[in-house]
């Protein structure tokens, strides 16, 4: 017998909503091949639907969220924010529904919560896209190292202050000018508050701590500076001194198993030319892992875009169809 299809409700149809939505549609033999499951995209929940959707089917539109994720096999969150996404993931994993997210806020927030939850109802939470997009930093810690044990991680995660750090060492932009271009550009949200203050790094870098040390890391605990309230002075000075400033992410692990101390920071570190982080050009992303026999790895790529996110996002996908 043909097994039946995988019904995936689709909750946010934004840049990385509509990448995945094409995707599911256009790859649909590709995913049947490596899953025996045909993809079926159930729907699409939005806020507005009189807005138009570039690529999607608008007989797939809805607004009623709640009813799409009832009647799913796999619910995908890319809506982002807490609210109302928090409810409509708790909503699919109580009806033991796999949920797949790209939202880094919910899960630094709420990840524990949520993987409590997904434990009692015998399924599974899956966020591969929320750190690093298409670079698989997740899926390196928590099952290609999982035979290793995982020192300090550290990197450039947040493509939008890379760019405009990148400007000002690169091109001589000055600060202030870097941070209006950025805008401009569209690498900085039009309250850009998450990216400068280092909140974004902040719950990439908490996301990556847990999973790599299994300890209850939450975005308090966090030592972050953003790069708010750098100078052009700060900027000639580095130069001056052959350095490069970056807005770092970093976490390390010091003690035993039964005494481990693990500390994570966000903060401005000005890094010597050579430095791998101190290469990450543009919107680039950079992680540096360092593991007692890997010895140090490097992963890079980019970290943000719709096709690149949504590429990760359609890998959780293949990955809990594939666990049945």
């Amino acid at each position: 017998m043909t097994a039946p299809p995988v019904r995936i409700a689709l909750l946010g149809a934004g840049t990385v909503g509509a990448a995945v939505a094409r995707r599911l549609v256009g790859r649909a033999d590709l995913y049947e091949r490596r899953t025996g499951r045909r993809f079926e995209l159930a729907g699409v929940a939005v806020r507005d639907t009189a807005r138009p959707r570039e690529g999607i089917d608008p007989s797939l539109i809805t607004d009623d969220a709640e009813t799409l994720v009832d009647r799913a096999d796999v619910v995908v969150e890319v809506m982002g924010g807490i609210q109302p996404a928090r409810a409509l993931v708790e909503r699919a994993l109580r009806r033991g529904v796999p949920v797949v997210t790209a939202n880094k806020q919910l899960i630094a927030q709420h990840g524990p919560a949520l993987h409590a939850l997904a434990d009692e109802h015998g399924t599974s939470l899956e966020y591969e896209g929320a750190v690093v997009a298409a670079v698989p930093v997740l899926s390196v810690v928590r099952e290609a190292l999982a035979g290793d044990v995982v020192t300090a991680i550290s990197g450039v995660v947040n493509g939008s202050t890379n760019f405009v750090l990148d400007l000002v060492a690169r091109r001589g932009v000055p600060f202030e000018e870097a941070v209006r271009q950025a805008g401009e550009l569209g690498y900085l949200e039009a309250d850009p508050t998450e990216d400068l203050e280092g909140l974004d790094a902040a719950a990439k870098i908490v996301i990556l701590a847990r999973a790599a040390w299994g300890v209850p890391v939450t975005l308090q605990d966090v030592q972050r500076r953003g790069i708010t309230d750098l100078t052009d002075e700060d900027f000639r000075q580095a130069a001056g001194a052959g350095t490069v400033i970056k807005l770092v992410a970093s976490a390390w692990c010091r003690g035993s198993a039964g005494q481990r101390r693990v500390e994570v920071a966000v903060r401005p570190v000005a890094l010597p030319q050579d430095d791998p982080l101190a290469q990450a050009r543009e919107s680039a992303n950079v992680l540096i892992i360092e593991a007692e026999s890997a010895g140090t790895l490097r992963l890079q790529g980019a970290g943000a875009g719709g096709d690149e996110t949504a590429s990760a996002v359609l890998g959780d996908i293949v990955r809990v169809v594939r666990r049945g």
